[in-house]
C-alpha cells in the first residue's frame, strides 16, 4: 500500500518533506492487514468502485492539506486530525450489495459505521489511545464526521443497536466504552445523534470527507443513492 499512498501524495502535489511527514504519521496504519484488506475495491468498494483504503488516504491527505493551508484549521492537531482521517471509516464489513439486512433503518449502514470504525481504531491501533485526552478527540472525531449526517446513538441496552462489531465493542475496556457512548449521545432525538465535533481536528476531517466524497467520488446519481440504499446494480 506504500506505492500507492505515495502516488496520491505525488498527485495532490505534496513536497518531498510533507511527504515524509505524512508517511510517518500513517505508515503503521496502511501496512496492517486490516487496513490492506480495505484497499481492495473488489472486496471494499466505497463510493462507486473507489476502494475504502483509497478513500480514506484521500481523506487524510485533504486532512493535511487543509490544516497546512487554511488559517481556520491551523490551530489543529496535525497529527490527530490524520489519525481521525486515517480511523474515520475503519468500519467492519463491506456495506454496498450486502447481503447482511438490517431490521431497523436507524440500524443501517449510514448510522452506525462510525460507530463500528471506531471499535476497530481502539481493537487495532490501541497505542493511539493510550492518552485518554487524546482518544477522547480522536473518538469524538470518528463519532462525528458525517456531520451533518447523524449517527446512530448508543441507548443503554447496548443489544438494542445492529453493529457488525458487537462483540468487539463488549471486550472494550470500560474507558473507552465510555467515551464512545458519550459522544454518541450529547445531542440526541429520536434515538439519533445529530453533532458535530466538538474539537477542531474533528471538525477538518468532516470538511475533508464531503471534500473528497462530493469532489471525486460520488459524481453520479447511482452512487450517491447506494449511500442511502446500500446497493450499486453494476458492482
Amino acid at each position: 500500500m506504500l506505492e500507492e499512498t505515495i502516488k496520491l501524495l505525488e498527485e495532490y502535489n505534496f513536497s518531498i518533506s510533507e511527504q515524509r511527514e505524512f508517511l510517518k504519521i500513517v505508515h503503521p496504519i496502511i501496512s496492517h492487514p486490516e487496513f490492506i484488506k480495505r484497499c481492495d475495491n473488489k472486496v471494499y468498494p466505497h463510493h462507486g468502485n473507489i476502494s475504502l483504503g483509497e478513500h480514506i488516504i484521500k481523506d487524510a491527505l485533504i486532512t493535511y492539506k487543509l490544516i497546512k493551508t487554511k488559517k481556520k484549521y491551523q490551530k489543529a492537531n496535525l497529527n490527530i486530525a490524520v489519525l481521525i482521517a486515517m480511523f474515520h471509516d475503519l468500519y467492519e464489513l463491506p456495506w454496498q450489495n450486502s447481503p447482511n439486512k438490517k431490521h431497523h433503518f436507524i440500524n443501517k449502514h449510514g448510522f452506525v459505521h462510525p460507530i463500528e470504525a471506531s471499535i476497530n481504531a481502539i481493537s487495532w491501533f490501541p497505542k493511539y489511545f493510550k492518552h485518554l485526552p487524546t482518544a477522547n478527540i480522536i473518538i469524538d472525531g470518528i463519532i462525528h464526521h458525517m456531520y451533518p449526517f447523524p449517527v446512530r446513538r448508543i441507548p443503554q441496552n447496548i443489544s438494542k443497536i445492529e453493529i457488525n462489531n458487537l462483540a468487539k465493542y463488549k471486550k472494550l475496556p470500560r474507558k473507552y466504552q465510555l467515551l464512545i457512548t458519550k459522544s454518541t449521545n450529547n445531542l440526541k432525538f429520536l434515538n439519533l445523534n445529530w453533532s458535530k465535533s466538538i474539537y477542531l481536528e474533528g471538525k477538518v476531517v468532516s470538511k475533508a470527507d464531503k471534500l473528497v466524497a462530493f469532489g471525486k467520488e460520488l459524481r453520479n446519481f447511482k452512487a450517491l443513492q447506494a449511500c442511502i440504499t446500500g446497493r450499486l446494480k453494476r458492482l
